[in-house]
């Protein structure tokens, strides 16, 4: 018995590694998107202050630029998700990079040639926006299409959070370097980045066997009703550990981008490598993370739940002291966690969510992290024109919010349980 064992553990193992093995370009094509999408925005956060010199705006205009993207993307991803799950994932991707690649064309021609440039480059931002709803969140469902085996999807999942967090590393030293030779070049790289990832999807992603499945509206809103009806618990619970892991990430970097060049005196490059040192800990530990969950639901529970009580832990250690080494230590740690955190939260939603309504679902907690991306960077701006202290205990308020979400609201124990399986109709 013990042999049969191993060998079904070893032909398991073997299945596993050819299932990606054989899609390893496919891969890195898809996981390009969320790489650039971050590229796209998170760039943008340590230039804030120079272009709040050069465009002559407030600390809190300049925070409009990361916050109008995701205030579209918010609003439009649910629509993508309805889309792919009714025409295809490749058939909303694409136009999505092309509309992603003319929004950062419009917003660095505004900086290069207008004088007065801050609104059309709001509206550049806006069509790259809405090109991000399109694009980021069908990245999840379609590795969800790919794969037929959970551990698989996981691993996978693991794959693209890492890209995900991996844009968030190099946005600060590849926007800092853009900058220094010309200050508005990291809105005309966008498009760049954008054209790459479109060439990489149209010739190395092969469409997913049932890929289009004809869902009609009122058979989408009837299917979605029913999934919230049977699962609205864990789904809430999940939809806002998205929300506030993201206005804690984005809030914090915001943080430290402004006490980097305030009160430490850093900016330009050096900035840069030193916001990159939290996220590379993010990106290391989505890594991991995906490698060890495989396709067991309380343990993406439970490491969701300690990564968030590991972050929020930090924000409130960071009260302590105001030392620039322990200070850069703290971000670390709340890297860590967050990173560990986010690729469980992915793998939840698209190993219980039926395929049919696995884009529109995971849309929705798009749109939710979107808010977070939203919200975090105006609200510490807010904030910090009272005192530091401040946006520490909000950030920390916010993580317990979350780790008791995680603790209560996902209650995976036992047998796992997909959702009901829809089958969607052509009216």
């Amino acid at each position: 018995m013990v042999m049969i064992d191993l060998k079904g553990r070893a032909m398991e193992k073997t299945h596993t590694n050819n299932a990606t093995a054989d899609k390893k370009w496919a891969i890195v094509s898809i996981a390009s998107i969320p790489l650039i999408m971050t590229l796209g925005n998170s760039m943008l956060i340590p230039l804030l202050p120079l272009m709040e010199k050069k465009l002559d705006i407030s600390k809190l205009q300049s925070s409009y630029l990361i916050t109008v993207y995701s205030i579209v993307a918010i609003f439009f991803i649910p629509i993508a998700g309805f889309l792919s799950d009714k025409f295809g994932r490749k058939v909303v991707i694409i136009p999505s990079l092309v509309m992603t690649g003319i929004g950062g064309l419009i917003s660095g021609w505004a900086a290069w040639k207008m004088e007065n440039p801050f609104l059309l480059m709001l509206a550049g931002r806006v069509m790259q926006g809405i090109g991000a709803a399109g694009a980021f969140p069908i990245v999840l469902p379609l590795v969800g299409d790919m794969f037929k085996r959970d551990k698989d999807v996981s691993a996978t999942l693991g794959v693209i959070e890492t890209s995900n967090t991996f844009g968030k590393v190099l946005s600060p030293i590849l926007g800092s370097l853009l900058a220094g030779l010309v200050w508005f070049l990291p809105f005309f790289s966008i498009p760049l980045f954008s054209l790459i990832s479109l060439l990489l999807i149209l010739f190395l992603v092969k469409k997913p066997k049932g890929d289009k499945h004809e869902l009609s509206f009122g058979r989408f809103i009837h299917h979605t009703k029913s999934i919230f009806a049977e699962h609205r618990h864990w789904l809430i619970a999940v939809f806002l550990i998205g929300a506030i892991l993201m206005f804690v990430l984005f809030g914090f970097l915001f943080y430290l981008s402004s006490i980097l060049e305030e009160d430490y005196h850093y900016d330009g490059l050096k900035k840069g490598f030193l916001l990159a040192i939290p996220l590379a800990a993010l990106c290391i530990a989505s890594f991991i993370t995906g490698k060890i969950m495989k396709d067991s639901l309380p343990k993406m529970k439970w490491i969701s739940f300690f990564g968030i009580v590991l972050a929020g832990a930090a924000v409130i250690a960071q009260m302590l002291s105001d030392q620039f080494l322990y200070s850069i230590s703290v971000f670390v740690f709340c890297g860590i966690g967050i990173g560990s955190a986010l690729p469980c939260l992915d793998a939840l939603l698209t190993q219980t969510i039926e395929k049919d309504m696995r884009g529109t679902i995971t849309s929705i907690f798009s749109s939710m992290r979107f808010i977070g991306v939203a919200a975090g960077p105006p609200a510490v701006a807010l904030l910090m024109k009272y005192n530091n202290q401040s946006v520490l205990f909000v950030l920390a308020g916010l993580s317990i919010i979350a780790a008791l979400l995680a603790l209560k609201g996902i209650n995976p124990e036992g047998k796992k349980e997909k959702t009901a399986d829809v089958k969607p109709a052509l009216k």
